[in-house]
């Protein structure tokens, strides 16, 4: 299906259906075994010290002034009227209405400039808190909060996203950090693929292949112990023991009730399976919503698309809240751009980087809170801009990690963050 709103790119050549969830989505394979999970046995309880991110992604540059910075009355603001929030004084688009009576635990970064109008350039600096260069790749926020954060006796995966249609397998977004903290993507919210024991194949006997594939394994490192076989033979042992926890990726699970108050389309099981991860100790989920790429009918794309997310949102953050999470997790919704203040003759708004916005909640953030400001018209930022190593930066320092210290690779210290950038002054609580 060709798509007439969005720009014509790669990146967006999935139907709005799809994300709708009117497509039928099937796992696929998951590609290169199961290397990024971390070792032993998870623990029973959850740490109440552990921290956590989720990262929701409103893939193709969702429009600042339909959402956390409108204009209404403006020649550049559209149709929408501004409303009243949870917090005295800060109105957010009423196409957010629960949104906005959870605006008590949430904070509005709105100025925003990363100058950078290119989608696959805007996602990558969003990610990674750097622009690409020709010298190398960087480890995106999910790779190094798997690093940083991910509990060493877990046996869960400590990087994970959920994608909306079908697919599944592990990403190549951890940069030299290795496989290890890549993601594990779970096509359409589904469990990762071939993760049941064949019938055909009794427990006795699959114990008894896998000491024998470990007794093998030990003789073989002795004398030939590589970075690639240890990856191999730690991607075995994850397996197996995902294999005893695949329960948690399974939103069936929960009590139909609990589907029902998420709502039953993608992005609200999607939610909900979000929810069950960081309940189970997962340090990184990131969760996708798209195409905002509205370069036509932007108007009435809004109010079908935020109408879905405003619904699932609203509830994954009240819920967080109630059962006492959001101190340890941090919650930041993003794109890799926001769209410019002029409506096009296709009733369109295009590519814009120079002033929009990021919300975010939990941990040190602080909360019922607006920071930075754009002028009348949306065009500029006028008070406290930040870009996108700011904000990488100021993720990090949120829940605890030193952005500005280094990590060990093979005895060479690589920046945790870029080290000419900085968190947001005065931002954090």
């Amino acid at each position: 299906m060709k798509l007439n709103y969005p720009c014509n790119t790669v990146a967006h050549g999935l139907a709005r259906r799809q994300f709708l969830g009117t497509l039928a989505a099937g796992a696929g394979a998951m590609v290169g075994g199961l290397g990024a999970f971390t070792s032993p046995a998870m623990a029973a309880h959850l740490k109440s010290d552990q921290k956590r991110i989720v990262v929701f992604n409103m893939h193709g540059g969702l429009s600042q002034l339909e959402s956390w910075d409108p204009k209404p009355g403006t020649e550049t603001g559209g149709p929408f009227l501004a409303i009243p929030t949870s917090v005295p004084g800060i109105h957010i688009s009423e196409l957010l209405p629960l949104t906005a009576m959870q605006m008590h635990h949430l904070c509005l970064v709105r100025g925003v400039n990363t100058s950078e109008d290119d989608h696959g350039k805007g996602a990558y600096l969003m990610m990674t808190g750097r622009r690409q260069t020709p010298a190398g790749e960087f480890p995106q926020i999910g790779a190094v909060a798997s690093k940083t954060l991910n509990p060493q006796d877990s046996s869960l995966p400590g990087h994970i996203l959920i994608t909306p249609g079908g697919g599944g397998g592990r990403g190549n977004d951890s940069a030299w950090l290795g496989p290890k903290y890549s993601s594990v993507q779970l096509g359409n919210g589904n469990p990762p693929p071939n993760t049941v024991r064949p019938d055909s194949i009794t427990e006795d006997s699959d114990k008894a292949r896998n000491d024998f594939r470990r007794q093998v394994s030990e003789r073989f490192l002795n004398r030939r112990r590589t970075a690639v076989t240890e990856a191999f033979t730690y991607s075995f042992e994850q397996a197996e023991k995902l294999m005893s926890q695949r329960d948690v990726f399974d939103v069936s699970k929960e009590p139909a009730s609990e589907i029902e108050r998420y709502g039953k389309h993608d992005l609200g099981r999607h939610c909900l399976l979000a929810r069950r991860l960081l309940e189970s100790g997962v340090s990184f989920v990131q969760l996708s919503h798209s195409n905002y790429d509205t370069h036509n009918e932007n108007f009435n794309f809004h109010i079908e698309q935020l109408g879905e997310f405003d619904f699932a949102f609203s509830t994954f953050v009240a819920d967080l809240a109630q059962r006492g999470m959001l101190d340890s997790t941090l919650i930041v919704v993003l794109s890799e751009f926001g769209r410019t203040p002029n409506v096009n003759l296709y009733y369109g708004r295009d590519h814009w980087s120079r002033a929009w916005s990021v919300c975010m909640a939990g941990t040190k953030v602080p909360r019922g809170h607006v920071f930075g400001a754009t002028n009348d018209k949306g065009t500029e930022v006028i008070d406290k801009q930040v870009d996108h190593g700011n904000l990488f930066h100021t993720y990090l320092q949120a829940v605890g990690v030193d952005s500005t210290g280094n990590f060990d690779i093979d005895g060479r210290e690589m920046p945790i963050a870029d080290p000419s950038s900085r968190p947001i002054d005065g931002f954090l609580v």
